[in-house]
């Protein structure tokens, strides 16, 4: 009998259901895996924005993470929003605690509507503590300049340098995420000690693009286990998601940015 797939998510909540922990259960469930999560936040948020952020108490982040990781076999997990330094050190703790085969680290900063999703002082807690701690990291364009104390990358060349000087903080692969670039395709840049790999996609003109850094990191930890390495990996997951996409049209979910289509394959 194939062995079943664990997953994990730990990350806030969405109650609209297109980002954070709903799009990461909704996208491990998608592409085959049982889903468990660890919620660090609950997010008052819809498709036109953040409302409020109650952050849960470190300390009850880590009663989750020992209830899930003392008694499940975790094959690959993603952490989305952490917030708060406190909870950066906790999950960081906890996972040098429990060693889990892959773990993909989407730096959450800011939600796709603007609002602020970590606090300032915790950027050097995420660089300084989770970085080593990461299979890969996922950051888009802004990310990545706020954990180097950069400026914005502005083309493909200057991803790549910023995705090497990524790799020198600790992190054994990045996917510069090019989604903030002009242009009429999307490409992506997986970094590593010995390559560098452009997977591209032609950019899908929807306005409904709510959860896709969460769903992008949510499917690499997924797909993972199922494949040889991260090229492979990137590959799948960036053609689900380009599907996701191009079927986020058929939803009719909120007045703003609405959540891409996790079961496209599906419905």
């Amino acid at each position: 009998m194939k062995r079943q797939i664990n997953l994990l998510s730990i990350a806030g909540t969405d109650p609209s259901g297109g980002a954070g922990i709903q799009a990461d259960i909704k996208t491990f469930s998608a592409l085959g895996g049982y889903a468990t999560s660890v919620i660090t936040a609950l997010v008052a948020q819809n498709t036109c924005g953040v409302q409020a952020i109650y952050p849960i108490p470190p300390a009850f982040v880590s009663e989750q993470m020992d209830s899930v990781l003392s008694d499940v076999r975790i094959d690959s997990a993603k952490i989305g929003m952490l917030g708060q330094a406190d909870i950066v050190r906790v999950v960081a703790e906890k996972l040098r605690q429990y060693p889990i085969p892959y773990v993909v680290l989407d730096t959450v900063m800011v939600a796709k509507s603007g609002d602020f999703l970590l606090a300032p002082d915790a950027i050097g807690a995420v660089r300084e503590l989770l970085l080593p701690l990461a299979s890969i990291i996922t950051p888009n364009l802004h990310e990545a300049a706020a954990l180097l104390g950069c400026r914005l990358a502005t083309d493909e060349r200057e991803m790549c340098e910023q995705g090497r000087a990524l790799l020198a903080l600790g992190c054994r692969a990045v996917v510069m995420k090019g989604g903030h670039l002009d242009g009429e395709h999307s490409p992506d840049w997986l970094i590593t000690a010995t390559d560098a790999v452009r997977v591209d996609a032609i950019r899908v003109n929807t306005h409904h693009t709510h959860g896709t850094g969460c769903t992008l990191s949510a499917a690499l930890a997924a797909l993972r286990p199922q494949h040889d390495d991260w090229a492979q990996t990137l590959q799948a997951a960036k053609n689900w998601l380009q599907q996701a996409l191009l079927h986020a049209d058929e939803l009719q979910v909120g007045q703003g940015i609405g959540p891409v289509h996790h079961f496209h394959q599906w419905w």
